[in-house]
């Protein structure tokens, strides 16, 4: 991972449908904050999960954004984002089957740009967490692009590479998240949506920050690195 992503980001010409007071909103969006400025426990983290009409980068859309945030060291039920997005030419897909979105909740849902610019402002400059980050990190990317001209720079740590990195003894190198909360004893109230997802993510990174912290990984910039040796690790192992 980058670890300059954090310097101010650069912003795209913008769509010419936004307000100016979307505008103003847009520009006033703070950018990435540096990852060795907290402790772990200190970090503030945005925790985030999406649900998509498919799982093709390039033509599937993002429909529900849920995230909640870590702060202080504990899970922060105050602070939740949850927002479906209004999509006009969605269509019914198999996708529905998993989360449950129909074509009646997505044109009940929010208008893109008012939905991306609050989960923007939700963000602020936190880093964001997420299982399989690199596909939330595209669709998310890609959704801020097309609806605000917005260049997403923010850091993703992927849950998925910190579990095995700080956990190797659990040999669950390609597992999903429901390995994961298994092998933890978590419990999910519902998978494949966006909200639960986000808080079941949520929960596990906080019990992979508390061992991480036992192995001397203090800060989120150790961690970011240590993930990454850890990748490189894997694939030069893998050939």
């Amino acid at each position: 991972m980058n670890l300059f992503r954090w310097l101010k980001p650069h912003r795209r010409a913008v769509a010419p449908e936004l307000t100016p007071e979307q505008l103003q909103r847009l520009r006033a969006l703070p950018g990435p904050g540096a990852l060795d400025q907290n402790t772990l426990r200190q970090q503030r983290w945005v925790v985030l999960d999406l649900e998509t009409s498919g799982l093709n980068l390039q033509r599937d859309e993002v429909l529900s954004i849920g995230a909640v945030v870590i702060e202080d060291g504990a899970i922060d039920l105050g602070q939740q984002f949850e927002r479906t997005l209004m999509r006009t030419d969605h269509k019914l897909s198999p996708s529905v089957l998993l989360h449950g979105l129909g074509p009646t909740a997505i044109a009940a849902g929010s208008e893109p740009v008012e939905a991306l610019l609050d989960f923007m402002a939700f963000v602020g400059d936190s880093p964001l967490l997420a299982f399989h980050a690199a596909f939330d990190e595209h669709m998310l990317g890609r959704a801020l692009k097309e609806s605000l001209g917005y260049r997403l720079l923010h850091p993703f740590i992927d849950v998925a590479h910190i579990a095995p990195f700080i956990c190797p003894n659990a040999n669950l190198r390609q597992a999903g998240l429901d390995d994961w909360t298994r092998f933890f004893g978590l419990h999910a109230e519902e998978r494949h949506h966006a909200s639960a997802d986000a808080l079941v993510t949520a929960e596990l990174a906080m019990i992979l920050f508390s061992h991480a912290r036992r192995q001397g990984i203090e800060t989120p910039a150790q961690l970011e690195q240590g993930v990454a040796k850890w990748r490189r690790q894997q694939q030069s192992h893998s050939f």
